[in-house]
């Protein structure tokens, strides 16, 4: 009778323990889960001001056009930059940000045209009349307007992609994620441009 409840008693820690583990796979794979989709909802976020940015430009380089006509490789640059931007295919809504290759392409080809607009900028500064014309000014400030978000969603994805790989490295979780293999790979950050900590100098000469 005594071996018959301490076979018991064995049977019902074992079940315990079983569903310890259980309970806690589970718990581990959905707070997975969960981050993961709130990257790529935030990652929706980041392309939506990069779409706006891309819809701007091409008002911008129209209005630049009527007051600066032979400025024309600059305006072939901003063109060609933009049409770039819009031949990254990230593929069905996949969150590049977990596949490093795919998500280097796309930050150059933001930066192409960020550098292509600095420079269209450039132009400007020749042409007095354009800066006072109340269409630019309104594209101008739009631009800014959306910089700024881009800036702002940037730094909100990289916490939600920090977060997500805190959770992915720590143990146990690490090893359901390893267990998964694609489906819960590390994610890549926005980092600034090649010689962005560098301070410009200003020359008045």
């Amino acid at each position: 009778m005594q071996k018959k409840f301490i076979a018991l008693g064995c049977l019902g820690v074992l079940v315990i323990l079983v569903l310890f583990v259980v309970f806690g796979v589970i718990g581990s794979y959905n707070g997975l889960v969960a981050l993961d989709q709130q990257a790529l909802a935030q990652w929706g976020q980041v392309e939506n001001v990069y779409q706006r940015r891309a819809d701007l430009v091409p008002n911008l380089v129209e209005t630049v056009k009527g007051a600066a006509a032979f400025e024309k490789d600059t305006f072939t640059a901003v063109t060609e930059a933009r049409a770039k931007v819009g031949q990254v295919t990230l593929g069905g809504g996949a969150n590049p940000a977990a596949n490093p290759e795919a998500f280097a392409k796309f930050q150059q080809a933001q930066d192409g045209l960020s550098s292509a607009l600095s420079r269209l900028m450039v132009v400007v500064e020749k042409y007095p009349d354009l800066k006072a014309t109340q269409n630019f000014r309104d594209l101008q400030v739009q631009l800014e307007g959306t910089e700024n978000r881009i800036a702002v969603e940037r730094m909100r994805f990289n916490e939600t992609a920090q977060a997500f790989n805190t959770k992915r490295m720590s143990f146990p979780t690490m090893i359901i994620a390893n267990f998964f293999g694609d489906r819960f790979r590390e994610k890549a950050y926005f980092k600034a441009q090649a010689g962005a900590d560098t301070a410009p100098k200003v020359s008045f000469k």
